[in-house]
């Protein structure tokens, strides 16, 4: 089976544990078998390789996403990169040339198309397979997934099946609709769309290069940011007369705000958190190394982190994001392919970062222009490569590099260090990257 996770947006619904960089579904909130907390992504991916440990697993995202997807599911899996934001039909014609370009898939085999969020069993991929055994069969160019609704949702666009059989032609699709209307369409047999299709490789590729003028995968990527935005749902599926729909009646869920995520939480506090008895529909999700206490509280959520914290009613917790887009705040934590960072201070001409590299792993060989930079070692051994000169580095030693000093650092063991950057001008787009010497 090949499937297509599509990783994108800020998330910021559940800030302030998502930002730019790290979207909701990096945040490690579900507490796995062996007792630590695993992300979604992660959980997602688990539950794919449990189903089908020989899946094809590729992952649509943002350039700003790559980085915690290799940092929390290595590199086995598959990334197609979005140079920038095009929405769905952009991003699905890319990772599917990525497929056949890249990957070298048969065009005429099946790729299946889901979010990377969804909180659901392993019944939900066992769907996924006979979706794409479904496409597989040619009966039509796109097989949905259609959600059996347990509630009339606003959130949702729904399917209209032609009939109620397990799989059926698609008589008709309504935008998302107000309460009132969406107990009509559940009365006419509508299915919640999900954003899960299946379809050969080759129907899309098809239906691109009629749309879009390009050779190839890298032709495609060359060109992507002069591409409409537009969804997959618009360019193509509404528009599709030869399609289906496979019903799906499992666990599903969303978790796009706090009420709805919490309600998939196992523990009501993760972190460093109290409640006391008083307490009812309560949780805390803490990343900061402070306690936080809660007393005599109903149906609240409170959620802290470097950028922030939020303490809200669960109901009014999915109102956020327009309060969090007028914040002009820094991101002050990312996840990174080799570990993590966690910004302490910031100054007008400095800013001190705690570093923390997994072992075996290494930065960037790279410089910045405006800045000179000092490491600490907190912990854990070593080495590091300056203008090319290699030096073993332990706890308690202090490396010092000059603006325009190319420079990285390997770990031998988890290592932890102290990074401080003083310069006028200090920008995360500061950074030249290098092959070593």
């Amino acid at each position: 089976m090949n499937i297509v996770l599509l990783s994108g947006g800020s998330g910021k619904r559940l800030w302030p544990l998502s930002n730019e960089v790290r979207s909701k579904q990096f945040i490690k909130i579900f507490k796995g078998a062996d007792g630590t907390y695993e992300s979604m992504v992660q959980r997602v991916y688990r539950q794919i390789k449990r189903v089908d440990v020989d899946a094809t697993v590729t992952i649509a995202t943002s350039k700003s996403q790559v980085s915690a997807i290799h940092n929390q599911l290595g590199d086995n899996v598959g990334i197609s990169v979005e140079p920038c934001r095009r929405d769905t039909f952009p991003a699905i014609v890319l990772a599917t040339a990525y497929l056949t370009d890249v990957f070298h898939i048969n065009p005429d085999e099946v790729v299946v198309i889901c979010p990377v969020d969804p909180y659901v069993e392993d019944d939900y991929f066992e769907a996924l397979r006979e979706l794409s055994a479904q496409a597989e069969k040619g009966e039509a160019n796109l097989v949905l997934m259609g959600i059996e609704p347990t509630y009339p949702s606003e959130k949702y666009g729904y399917i209209i099946p032609e009939s109620e059989d397990t799989v059926a032609k698609v008589k008709t699709f309504k935008e998302k609709p107000s309460k009132d209307i969406a107990k009509e369409y559940i009365t006419q047999g509508a299915l919640w769309n999900g954003g899960v299709f299946a379809y050969k490789l080759k129907y899309v590729l098809n239906k691109a290069h009629e749309l879009i003028d390009f050779t190839d995968y890298w032709d495609l990527f060359t060109k992507y940011d002069s591409l409409t935005k537009i969804s997959f749902d618009y360019a193509i599926v509404e528009k599709e007369t030869k399609i289906q729909v496979q019903r799906f009646s499992g666990k599903w869920k969303d978790l796009g705000t706090w009420n709805t995520l919490t309600e998939a939480m196992e523990d009501p506090v993760v972190g460093k958190g109290v409640l006391n008895d008083d307490c009812q529909n309560v949780h805390i999700v803490n990343e900061m190394d402070i306690p936080v206490l809660g007393m005599g509280l109903h149906d609240i959520v409170i959620s802290a982190s470097s950028d922030g914290i939020l303490v809200s009613d669960k109901e009014q917790s999915s109102l956020i994001k327009p309060f969090v887009d007028k914040f002009e705040q820094q991101i002050m934590f990312a996840e990174k392919s080799w570990g993590t960072y966690k910004v302490l201070d910031v100054e007008s001409n400095g800013m001190t970062i705690k570093v923390s590299l997994k072992p075996g792993e290494h930065m960037n060989y790279h410089c910045h222009k405006n800045r000179d930079e000092v490491w600490v070692i907190l912990s854990g051994t070593g080495k590091t490569v300056i203008d090319g000169f290699e030096q073993n580095v332990k706890m308690g030693d202090v490396i010092t590099m000059v603006a325009g000093c190319r420079h990285t650092i390997f770990s031998n063991t988890e290592l932890t260090m102290i990074e401080i950057q003083l310069g006028e001008e200090i920008s995360v787009h500061d950074k030249q990257k290098y092959d070593l010497p």
